[in-house]
């Protein structure tokens, strides 16, 4: 499992830095969430993710930290998660606005030559 979970992380994230150095801002705003999801896998796979483990401390349980799941990497991606898309919503704003004013899509502003 910590294999795939690996080469699933390894994929994004690679796949994310080469759609980001596409000229067409399209391709850019999906490497940028490509690559927000696989950190935000990447910090789920740090924490040590348990299922059915309570989150906090129970006086039932006792207080071996073996036996609860830590709450921390969940609210760092669940924060992550709306910075993400109120970065991306913005960044369509932004890039949309360019589109306006510059009349393409390309970050330099001049279409690509054919080949």
């Amino acid at each position: 499992m910590e294999l795939i979970l690996s080469l699933a992380i390894g994929i994004m994230a690679g796949s994310g830095i080469y759609l980001i150095l596409r000229p067409r801002t399209f391709q850019v705003i999906i490497g940028l969430s490509l690559l927000a999801y696989a950190v935000n896998l990447f910090i789920f796979a740090m924490g040590r993710l348990r299922l059915g483990a309570p989150p906090v401390i129970a006086p039932t349980l006792g207080s071996n930290p073996a036996l609860y799941t830590d709450p921390l990497p969940q609210a760092l991606v669940l924060t992550a998660i709306v910075i993400g898309f109120a970065t991306t919503a913005l960044f369509l704003v932004v890039l949309l606005a360019a589109r306006g004013l510059s009349g393409t899509d390309h970050v330099d502003g001049h279409e690509p030559e054919e080949e």
